[in-house]
Parts: C-alpha cells; structure tokens; sequence
C-alpha cells in the first residue's frame, strides 16, 4: 500500500485493536476500509444482493448477486461475490477480482457490461481496491449460481487501470470527485445517454434522463424504467437552489428537496453509512460541476408500480 494510505489505515488500526501486531493492525484496517466501501459509498449491495418483496436486502444471500435487470437492449444478472468456490470468487486471485472490478474483464476472460460501473471503477485507487478484495475474502461464501447476462449491445472493456492514489481528505472538492467518480459511480446513471445510449460524459455529465430498470420485485409491469434526476447545479432543471441539507437529504434517505420519495433503485440506503465528512466532499465536489440545463422525464410514484 502507499505510505499515506498505511498511516492512515494503521491509525485507525491502533484506535481500535490494541495488542495486535503491526501487520494484524494494518489487515484488521484494510477489511474495515472495504468493508466502508462496500457497504456504503460503492454500494455493492444494491445491485448483488437479491431483494425481498419490500425490498429490504436477503440476508440469506448478502452479495450473492442473482438479480435481475431488464432493459430494451439487455437482461443482466448480477455476479456472486461471495468467496464461494464454485459460483463465487473464492477461486479467484486478487488482481483478477481487481480486473473484474476496473477493468471489466473475468477471470475467464469475459466482457462485463452494464449496470457494473467498471467506467467509473476503472478510476479506483490501488488501495481502494485491495480493500474491498480484503473485506470480501472475510464474508460467508453462499453457493449461487447465477443466469447468463445477455446482451444487444457490444462491450468493451477498459484499458489498464493506472491505480493512482486518492486525493487527501484535506482536499475536500478533489476527494469528493473522487468519491463521485471512482466509488459511488453516481454519473453512470445520473449522466444523460448519447445517440448509442451510453452515458455522455462529455456533455452531459449529471444531467440525468439515463433509462433505468426499476426492480422486478417493485414493479408489477415487467420492464418498468425510470429516469435519473439531473444532478448538475443548474438552477431551472438540476440542484442548483438546493441547499447542502437538501443535497445530503436526498443522497442518504432518498427525499428530494420537494419532499417527493425517489424510487430506492437509488442506493440511499447504503450512502446513509457515509461518513459525515465524505458527504460533505461529495456536495462540495457537486457544486463544482458543469450545471446542464436538462428537464428530465418524470417519474410515476413509487405507490403506482408497487404491486
């Protein structure tokens, strides 16, 4: 690990695990930092866990993966995460999960595609990245074998991820950004599509309008899609006349400025386990962007499409 990250990590080890030695300290804080990622800002969860009806998460089957995504040009399946040999990563090495993760590429050489943000992973620090393979190595394999994906449109994986350390906290708008873009993946569905349907980065970054599937399990009409809210300072369309409070509001309970419930396709749920800090970098980081007046589709009421 880099030096900044070690003094940091080894800090947070010696707070809390007195006794160990050097090595156990520095390990017992790299599982703690993933298990930080995974379980909030990265919100691996949201998509590969599996649902109960009121879609609270399976605690029989936490990163199991199996659940279903339609769109008019796939039907994808997320993956098992657990370190289950057979359907899982149990079998996996480290830098191959790393790959899967930034680059998009398995261990058997297969293209990951969408809904998993490998764009936005891609820019995922080397130490990021050893921490959440160090905390999933710790959870419970489950056996799950999970469908195919299949796919219209062709995938491409990402060239080789540079790694580069995180921006210090100290920092708050360059490590909110780097929240944003390397963990939360928050412009992989807040970014409006381009003529191809992949999200315009370029122009539209935030802007919001990208199509997304609501959760089989919530909707009684297969293939319901919802539409991202534009997430840009923009006055007219975006969040621009939203105060902090009301940035944070959204973010961590999923209640817009308006009071109006967003569907929980939207991991508010896990983004409430943010530290205070990191939601705070994460508004001064949006302030920061390009505002793009864009009025997005609206959206039917969550009460509408419950079945």
């Amino acid at each position: 690990m880099r030096t900044w990250m070690i003094l940091v990590l080894a800090g947070a080890a010696m707070a809390g695990g007195a006794g160990l030695p050097a090595s156990a300290q520095d390990q017992q804080a790299l599982v703690a930092r993933g298990a930080y990622l995974v379980n909030g800002p990265a919100a691996c969860g949201n998509c590969h866990t599996q649902k109960n009806p009121d879609l609270s998460p399976r605690n029989d089957m936490f990163l199991a993966g199996g659940e279903r995504f339609d769109t008019p040009v796939f039907t994808a399946y997320s993956r098992n995460l657990t370190p289950d040999k057979d359907s899982g990563i149990g079998i996996w090495t480290d830098q191959q999960i790393i790959r899967a993760m930034r680059e998009g590429v398995t261990k058997e050489g297969e293209t990951l595609g969408p809904p998993m943000p490998v764009p936005t992973y891609h820019n995922m620090s080397d130490d990021d990245a050893t921490a959440i393979v160090a905390y999933l190595r710790t959870i419970r394999p489950i056996h799950n074998e999970v469908p195919e994906s299949k796919y219209k449109i062709p995938l491409r994986p990402m060239n080789n991820a540079k790694g580069l350390p995180a921006p210090p906290k100290s920092d708050k708008v360059a490590y909110g950004g780097y929240i944003v873009n390397a963990i939360a993946h928050c412009f992989e569905c807040h970014t409006t599509p381009n003529e191809r349907g992949e999200p315009d980065f370029a122009s539209h970054l935030g802007a919001g309008g990208f199509p997304l599937p609501v959760w089989p399990v919530l909707s009684a009409k297969p293939g319901t899609i919802i539409y991202s809210l534009n997430i840009t300072p923009d006055k007219e369309t975006g969040i621009g006349t939203w105060s902090d409070d009301q940035i944070k509001r959204v973010i961590t309970e999923g209640i817009d400025k308006d009071g109006k419930q967003l569907f929980p396709l939207m991991p508010f749920a896990y983004f409430k386990k943010m530290t205070p800090e990191d939601l705070d970098a994460i508004v001064a980081y949006l302030h920061t962007i390009n505002p793009v007046r864009n009025k997005t589709e609206p959206n039917p009421t969550l009460q509408s499409l419950l079945k």
